[in-house]
């Protein structure tokens, strides 16, 4: 199948009691048994939930992954992972993280023996260095948030390959529909579903997904274990919000190209960060490995302070100032103070995450109204 053909049948048959065409909601904690262990493969909500099970399929399916399993959020997602490993292993990630993922290695994992390095992943050479006989995971977050930076994963799964560790790709920013992590060699991808892949700013969920059966174990084993689990209600608006998740992207890519060339060319802004430019320093691998550039992009004012920033972003009508991403409706935000505020300001300026910087989740409304916006703003 098509990724459009996936998106609206992978995972789902009508329901064989009823006919229906959705995916039910099964609203409920357990399951009726004939005989103590036997049943129609369904035991307890927790474990398995019919609603979430065809939600994991689904996604899978859009990854090209043999496995997938649904967290309640993209946190939960990475807390599954991180719990795959012991005290005294080694994580490499990259010096431009989302600001969640940084404050649950270093100020919640650290205290239990992991080992994190962060590093500029655009440059190879530094990535090889920093990995090392402890090194179990290399941790990809590509496009990066905020600054946009795109990672090179074939290259990354290679190095990590040669070294023993394995790699997972944070394919947020990009969604199934950009970019296939799985096709490119990664170990695992993972999401927070709550931002392209459900698309309406009305869920909060996660997925990894694998082609390894012996990750995937694990990876339900946690999932079972420690209860991160989503609701059934939340599994049926995410498989709703999936149906149109092709439609949406190329609206969110076309409106993303026109605010990015807009603000390029604005008196006002000193720097764009989308990887659809040709100078944007890895443009050409953007080009490899994703089919589009994407609805997301950064910029930073030429009067390069917190309180310039703030001005802008109390003047927008139709970008909403709030936290998240990746909805139907233009968020704005302020990374430095806001997604970001717990990575420290010397770590936050060295990655070029400045005061002044702006990060845009572009919608789909009309673009026009929305580069009104952004003059009106501005000034």
């Amino acid at each position: 199948m098509k990724f459009g053909t996936k998106a609206i049948h992978a995972g789902q048959e009508p329901d064989p009691s009823t006919g229906a065409i959705m995916t039910p909601i099964y609203q409920t904690s357990t399951f009726a048994q004939e005989s103590p262990g036997k049943h129609k493969g369904y035991e307890y909500a927790r474990t398995q939930n019919p609603t979430r099970h065809a939600l994991e399929a689904n996604l899978a399916a859009l990854e090209n992954a043999n496995h997938g399993r649904c967290f309640s959020s993209g946190m939960g997602a990475t807390d599954a992972i991180l719990k795959m490993f012991s005290p005294g292993d080694e994580i490499v990630s990259t010096n431009d993280l989302y600001g969640g993922t940084y404050r649950i290695f270093t100020k919640i994992y650290e205290r239990y023996g992991l080992k994190f390095k962060f590093v500029d992943m655009k440059d190879l050479g530094a990535v090889k260095t920093a990995i090392t006989d402890q090194t179990k995971l290399v941790w990809v977050e590509t496009p990066t948030n905020p600054m946009m930076n795109i990672v090179d994963i074939e290259a990354i799964v290679k190095l990590a390959k040669d070294a023993g560790a394995k790699t997972v790709v944070d394919n947020t920013f990009a969604s199934p529909y950009l970019q296939n992590p799985m096709d490119l060699g990664a170990d695992m991808v993972m999401h927070s579903v709550t931002k392209y892949i459900a698309g309406h700013s009305d869920v909060v969920m996660g997925f990894v997904g694998t082609n390894d059966p012996s990750l995937d174990e694990q990876i339900g084993f946690v999932q079972n274990s420690s209860g991160a689990i989503p609701g059934p209600q939340d599994c049926f608006l995410v498989l709703r919000g999936i149906k149109t998740l092709h439609v949406r992207m190329d609206r969110h890519c076309d409106n993303g190209e026109k605010v990015a060339r807009y603000l390029k060319d604005h008196p006002k802004v000193a720097h764009v960060y989308w990887p659809g430019f040709e100078d944007h320093p890895n443009h050409t691998v953007a080009k490899k490995q994703m089919k589009r550039f994407g609805g997301m992009l950064s910029f930073i004012l030429k009067d390069d302070n917190q309180q310039a920033a703030f001005k802008v972003l109390e003047q927008f009508k139709v970008f909403t100032l709030a936290e998240s991403l990746g909805g139907v409706e233009s968020l704005a935000g302020h990374p430095a103070s806001m997604t970001h505020a717990s990575i420290p300001k010397e770590q936050r300026l060295e990655a070029g995450l400045t005061d002044s910087l702006i990060r845009l989740s572009v919608g789909i409304e009309d673009a026009e109204d929305l580069i009104d916006d952004l003059k009106n703003a501005i000034g």
